[in-house]
């Protein structure tokens, strides 16, 4: 009976389109990968897929530094920070993001996560307590919706972008503290949020403002330090929380604010108490990751990447202008994300197909992921990719429109 009922769930997401399966990389993250189907068949793939956006993940220093880092360290780190797992290599990478951040956030301290959904979960439900009350963003990632869904805190939400429904919300609290949460970068649209009226709104109703960067780090700024250097914000209201499994090619995460916020996510978040810290060897490397981002390379990949933004929206504009009866859609995005939606489920699902056909891979998004009737492909850029892959991606869109 059991069994019965979530076959029948099952039967219920495939007849909409929704079934979701792994693939299985037989090479390392690259544009150029060997996967293996769901038909069993390994095939070598140009992948528009990854966040790796700087391509650090295969970068040979970084390599180098996660080999020295497991001959120091060995492998896990046995426990969490508060026992034993606080490694040097921890104290370093948090050390050297307090000091990536000390423009932008007044005492800037940061204390580090496994991933970026349990930083998230971590600052929304030790923040989030019975005092509080939570505005959220309309498309905000789903480690801060679960986030507001497990806080003591009351929870509402804003619409996307919108900052004067925000600041009608903040003016209608009666909470004694407020927080205010949002994506930086959004993760299926590509579009960046009205940071700076966001803060002026925290300024004007003393609010906090937590910031989810983990699509702009690396990627915005002059020096890639996200969305708050893009921007050039500073101010002791900011918390924000960032991800190293995306553009810094590694894994982890951090939240980083004033030092007083984050020594009370020291003693208060559940996730970093209670949970084994991140394996030491990965956090050696980080410390080379993060200073690729800031020097030459980073500097390098970061205009690369714009340039092969800059190519691939010309060549889908074009193509639409040529196929004025598709429905498909170039979303507004400064961002190596490039969503291009197409409508349906199936529709979206058989474009991916095709494009898997011809060796692409870029992945079909359908809700509840996104709204309904707006499923699409989601396009990621990354620097080492070259302007053939993005001219053999639009030869290919040509063909199928």
């Amino acid at each position: 009976m059991l069994l019965d009922h979530l076959q029948a769930k099952l039967d219920a997401i495939r007849a909409q389109d929704l079934t979701r399966f792994t693939r299985i990389a037989e090479t390392g993250t690259a544009p150029h990968q060997t996967v293996r189907g769901a038909d069993g068949v390994a095939r070598e793939l140009t992948m528009f897929c990854s966040n790796d956006y700087l391509g650090l993940a295969a970068h040979p220093a970084v390599t180098a530094a996660l080999v020295e880092g497991a001959q120091v360290y060995g492998g896990g780190s046995g426990a969490s920070p508060l026992v034993s797992g606080h490694s040097r290599a921890h104290h370093e990478v948090e050390a050297l993001l307090g000091r990536w951040f000390e423009p932008h956030i007044p005492e800037a301290k940061a204390i580090g996560f496994c991933t970026g959904y349990m930083a998230n979960l971590a600052v929304v439900t030790a923040l989030g307590d019975a005092d509080a009350e939570i505005i959220s963003e309309a498309l905000n990632h789903a480690s801060l919706i679960d986030g507001t869904r497990l806080a003591k805190a009351r929870v509402s939400r804003y619409a996307h972008c919108d900052v004067e429904d925000l600041r009608a919300q903040l003016g209608a609290s009666s909470a004694r503290i407020k927080l205010i949460v949002t994506d930086a970068v959004f993760s299926m649209d590509g579009d960046i949020a009205p940071l700076p009226a966001l803060l002026q709104a925290a300024e004007d109703f003393d609010a906090w403002l937590i910031v989810d960067d983990a699509h702009g780090l690396g990627v915005l700024g002059e020096t890639g330090v996200g969305t708050l250097e893009h921007f050039r914000l500073r101010s002791e209201r900011l918390i924000l929380v960032g991800t190293l499994g995306k553009a810094a090619g590694l894994a982890g995460a951090f939240v980083v604010a004033h030092r007083t916020v984050t020594d009370y996510l020291l003693q208060a978040a559940r996730n970093y108490i209670f949970s084994t810290a991140s394996p030491p060897a990965v956090e050696h490397a980080l410390l080379t990751s993060l200073d690729l981002i800031r020097g030459e390379v980073g500097a390098q990949r970061r205009a690369a990447l714009r340039a092969l933004q800059a190519r691939l929206r010309a060549g889908i504009g074009a193509l639409l202008e040529r196929h004025p009866t598709l429905t498909w859609t170039l979303a507004d995005s400064q961002t190596p994300i490039q969503p291009l939606i197409v409508g349906g489920n199936a529709e979206v699902m058989a474009l991916a197909a095709a494009l898997e056909r011809e060796g692409l891979r870029v992945p079909g998004i359908r809700p509840p992921t996104v709204p309904k009737g707006e499923a699409r492909l989601r396009i990621t850029l990354c620097a080492t990719h070259s302007e053939a892959d993005v001219d053999r991606l639009l030869a290919a869109l040509e063909a199928c429109a």
